[in-house]
């Protein structure tokens, strides 16, 4: 099968189409004839080597966490799903492939189109773990930095749904889109406390960092301490005190998908683009202030 690897670590251009085995799948898997995937942050940072402190990749790899495809063979011990059906969810195997295994998805509902289903599983997992580490309720104000992201679409829209006021920040182009949403926007960078305090005389009541570009500080200020603040960015946030969240798959995905077909939750898709062309999506990607995923198509 057609995949687009790395044979070494460094810029966007490393990523180069290859012909690679098709993988079987084992106890609990499913293979996918693989229809989009998305494209994280976190690609970028183990493609150009940057996660090789934390753990080490071998070489050569092929990327891709997120996937959603048509089951084309099941593994031993497999149930719910068989082959024909459409599913969404985690790769076991990278995704940037004409092919790849899954032992964590759900079936795919028809309204739900692709690249919506693909944008789903990160920044679904990520959204309701974090505003469960934050307790946000009813009656509360949250912060988001960096809100017109992927993670940042959806986060805010949760926490709508739990009664909560979002302020969001992003550049000024994403304003008018954020608003559209319920979220309150304003610009990130200096002066920030001073915006965030005159939105919220009453101050806000945890923040979400999404973003990591150095607004831990800022946050610190407007809590009048790290409680309540979560970061999934921010290398910075343990030496600040502040709550350093990453990893975890466990979410509702079929309920999250029956929101996106009902219209009650926006998957807001930033750029599509043909696996071949997965170096452009990384290079738009590290350029930031995309509004929503990058998916590609395969």
């Amino acid at each position: 099968m057609k995949a687009m690897r790395i044979d070494t670590f460094g810029g966007p251009e490393v990523l180069q189409e290859a012909e690679v085995d098709t993988p079987e799948p084992g106890p609990g898997q499913v293979r996918v004839r693989v229809r989009a995937v998305g494209v994280n942050p976190f690609d970028g940072k183990v493609r150009s080597g940057a996660m090789e402190a934390v753990f080490s990749t071998p070489l050569p790899a092929i990327l891709g966490l997120e996937v959603a495809g048509t089951v084309d063979a099941v593994g031993p011990d497999v149930t719910g799903f068989a082959v024909g059906d459409d599913v969404f969810g985690w790769a076991d195997s990278g995704a940037y492939a004409e092919y790849a295994l899954m032992s964590r998805a759900a079936i795919k509902p028809a309204g739900l189109a692709w690249d919506a289903a693909v944008a789903l599983p990160v920044a679904g997992e990520t959204a309701e773990r974090v505003l469960d580490l934050l307790k946000v309720t009813a009656g509360e104000t949250l912060l988001i930095h960096g809100a017109a992201g992927a993670v940042g679409t959806v986060a805010a829209q949760l926490a709508l749904t739990r009664g909560a006021t979002v302020i969001g920040t992003a550049s000024a182009a994403n304003h008018d889109y954020l608003a559209a949403l319920g979220i309150i926007p304003t610009a990130y960078g200096a002066g920030l406390v001073e915006r965030v305090r005159a939105l919220a005389p009453n101050g806000v009541d945890a923040v979400f960092d999404v973003a990591g570009k150095g607004a831990l500080p800022d946050s610190i200020e407007l809590r009048g301490g790290t409680d309540r603040i979560v970061t999934i960015a921010d290398p910075t946030a343990r030496g600040l005190g502040v709550t350093f969240s990453s990893g975890g798959n466990t979410v509702d995905l079929p309920g999250l998908a029956k929101r996106v077909v009902k219209g009650a939750l926006v998957v807001a898709i930033s750029g599509v683009y043909p696996l071949a062309d997965v170096a452009t999506a990384h290079r738009v990607l590290e350029a930031g202030h995309a509004r929503g995923k990058l998916v590609l198509t395969v």
